[in-house]
């Protein structure tokens, strides 16, 4: 593979890039118009403009995607997250015109990607499930008398969907009606798929999913967990590895249920199987994203891999040349995705030009970005300028390190959710450990986000106080004073 399509934008483009120039790989982007000085499209070794701004124009374009990679001679697309990644005919169409899909087989983006399919594979592979249907359904009745079998709370979900879109928790048996018709209605809207299944509404869950690597060779290691539990609107804000609750038994008990749900439809390359944890420590099968995921970095900075450099070599076909007894967690990482975004308006975008845009530096950080200064934060696309990664030898030493990383991250021209990333580090309940998907429900409020900057504020102008004061003392002018030496000063 000497040659490589990314059919991605961003940081993400930039990042596999950066892999595949370290491996020797000669690289191609494209991009829409909006972004044309983007930092990835300077990076790569060739580009090819898709289309104007709206992604169905350019990025969403796979048969024009395709078209380019033929023009370039290019031997494999990796096709990042978001748009493409899990397109099961995109992949066949790239197999189809003789290039590499770097990523799974079509077959297994099927599988995973309807919700009741992927339970039914990985139900027959002995993997927890929270009790419920396996069928779709768009009958009201027949809901009130699964929510009666099963008990209240119960959860409805689009079988299409994702990001938290076609999704209600109904607490009593007269809410159904009105609850199902609103997921129904979001679900065909954003998916044109109304259908819906049910399942036990799990209370005080935990987020964690499980990293997975699997070879042409039948070989299949999982790369432990990832904590994803502080989100808003259902998506995730800040990951961690390892998680806080994790115990040696439980780890490895749910590391071999991912490496089942990946042999139950034959996975090959990066995947991540998603569970629910709850508060007894239980865990249950969500969904599998075939794909590299957005906190993939976390799981690097634990391991020592490079997942972007393992998805090529497993798409030519090399075998992976460590087992499970050979990997170990160092230390804790943690990731802050840096949206533009406004945390003080209901984590509305934040659209504008980088005014200012200077991102942190230092052993044990890392920022993957794709933006720079005097850039504009387009309305068409995903609004994370970057991910913002620490590492550290322990937890603590991690949450500290962030602190500092974000204290360091100059940002003007846009809000950002920066300043909710130290509201999370300073909270009680995250550095305690004590927290579920629920936190930000529970803690957060642009009130409180206000005060913590206020006292932030106080204790920065305190510092800077004591800095002058410290200084002016360093820099009072010495009485004159005869001295021998001669030299010019």
């Amino acid at each position: 593979m000497k040659k490589i399509l990314v059919a991605n934008r961003g940081e993400i483009a930039l990042r596999i890039m950066r892999t595949a120039q370290r491996m020797g790989i000669a690289t191609v982007a494209v991009y829409s118009e909006a972004d044309r000085q983007a930092p990835h499209v300077r990076f790569a070794d060739e580009a090819v403009l898709l289309g104007p701004a709206p992604s169905a124009q350019s990025y969403l374009r796979g048969e024009k995607i395709i078209e380019v990679a033929r023009q370039l001679g290019v031997d494999g697309i990796h096709p990042g997250y978001g748009f493409l990644s899990e397109n099961a005919a995109f992949a066949r169409m790239v197999e189809a015109a003789g290039i590499t899909f770097i990523g799974p087989r079509p077959e297994s983006i099927e599988v995973m990607g309807s919700k009741l399919a992927a339970k039914k594979a990985a139900k027959a592979f002995d993997v927890p499930m929270v009790p419920g249907i396996e069928e779709a359904i768009t009958d009201v009745e027949m809901a009130k008398e699964i929510g009666r079998s099963i008990g209240y709370p119960i959860l409805i979900k689009a079988s299409a969907g994702g990001g938290g879109k076609g999704m209600r928790v109904i607490d009593r048996e007269e809410d159904t009606q009105e609850q199902m018709e609103r997921a129904i209605s979001e679900a065909v809207s954003a998916f044109g798929d109304g259908a819906v299944f049910i399942e036990k509404y799990v209370t005080g869950p935990r987020h964690i999913e499980v990293q997975v690597l699997g070879d042409t060779h039948g070989n299949i290691v999982y790369l432990f967990e990832r904590e994803c539990s502080i989100q808003r609107r259902h998506q995730k804000v800040v990951e961690e590895a390892p998680s806080a609750i994790m115990t040696p038994s439980l780890r490895q008990a749910m590391g071999e249920a991912a490496v089942r749900v990946a042999q139950a439809c034959n996975y090959v390359g990066a995947g991540t199987v998603e569970f629910l944890v709850d508060a007894a420590r239980n865990f249950y099968f969500l969904e599998m994203n075939t794909r590299l995921q957005v906190e993939h970095p976390v799981t690097e900075m634990i391991t020592g891999l490079d997942l972007v450099e393992w998805q090529i070599r497993v798409a030519r076909g090399e075998p992976l040349d460590f087992t499970q007894q050979d990997l170990r967690i160092n230390g804790h990482a943690l990731e802050l995705r840096v949206y533009a975004e406004d945390p003080l308006n209901n984590f509305l975008p934040s659209v504008g030009t980088l005014e200012k845009y200077s991102i942190p530096v230092g052993p044990g950080i890392r920022v993957d970005g794709g933006y720079e200064e005097g850039m504009e934060v387009p309305i068409y696309y995903d609004p994370m300028l970057a991910k913002l990664v620490v590492h550290g030898a322990s937890r603590s030493e991690a949450i500290q390190k962030m602190k500092e990383a974000i204290g360091a991250y100059e940002v003007a021209g846009v809000a950002t959710t920066l300043p909710f990333g130290v509201f999370v580090m300073e909270h009680p309940a995250f550095v305690g450990g004590d927290f579920d998907t629920h936190f930000v429900n529970q803690y957060y409020s642009p009130e409180q986000l206000l005060e913590c900057q206020k006292d932030s504020a106080e204790v920065a102008a305190l510092l800077g106080l004591h800095l002058h004061l410290k200084n002016k003392r360093k820099l009072k002018v010495v009485a004159s004073q005869t001295s021998n030496w001669g030299g010019d000063l």
